[in-house]
């Protein structure tokens, strides 16, 4: 057994939905053995009420959630990332800045709750289920005995969570870090 954490970062274009999820799933579900972050390529400056909703009705804190920039995590003086998860098809696509550390990465595309259109019910609706299919994704994560594994291994598995039900298929393939 390993005392290490890992730093996850999970991507996606506005980092108002789908990321800011992920990061409050996995911030809660791997306490102790992950520090989860989230950002944007094209930061929307705020978080989208209805996942903070979301969060709080299932139990998970949303104190110092905010929408950020992927360059906060592209400096030196930045967390050193270990995984990289884009869970978006539109940050699949993009050219990512540098991660320093060669962290793992992996498409978890998901429907974009945001772009869902109708009464607030059919948009909490939405959220729902992008939480339910990232913290299914997230739950699978977590159970990997990470440490223990080669790259190559971890990279199946890391690919297979990503293809795990509710999945988008990526405009294009996850680049890798430069």
């Amino acid at each position: 057994m390993t005392d290490r954490v890992f730093n996850v970062l999970f991507l996606c274009t506005g980092n108002t939905a789908r990321s800011i999820l992920a990061e409050k799933i996995l911030a809660k579900d791997g306490e102790g053995k992950f520090r989860a972050f989230s950002a944007g390529s094209q930061p929307k400056g705020t978080v989208n009420p209805f996942a903070l909703k979301v969060l709080e009705g299932f139990g998970y804190p949303t104190d110092g959630t905010r929408s950020k920039s992927w360059n906060e995590f592209a400096g030196e003086d930045a967390p050193k990332m270990d995984f990289v998860f884009t869970v978006c098809d539109n940050a699949a696509g993009e050219a990512c800045p540098y991660w320093p550390g060669q962290p793992m990465t992996a498409h978890w595309g998901v429907e974009d709750p945001a772009a869902v259109e109708g009464s607030d019910i059919e948009k909490e609706r939405a959220f729902v289920t992008a939480f339910r299919y990232l913290r299914n994704r997230i739950s699978a994560f977590v159970a990997i005995p990470v440490e223990r594994l080669d790259r190559l291994t971890l990279s199946g598995r890391l690919n297979g969570i990503g293809r795990m039900e509710g999945a988008t298929t990526p405009a294009a393939a996850p680049s890798t870090p430069r």
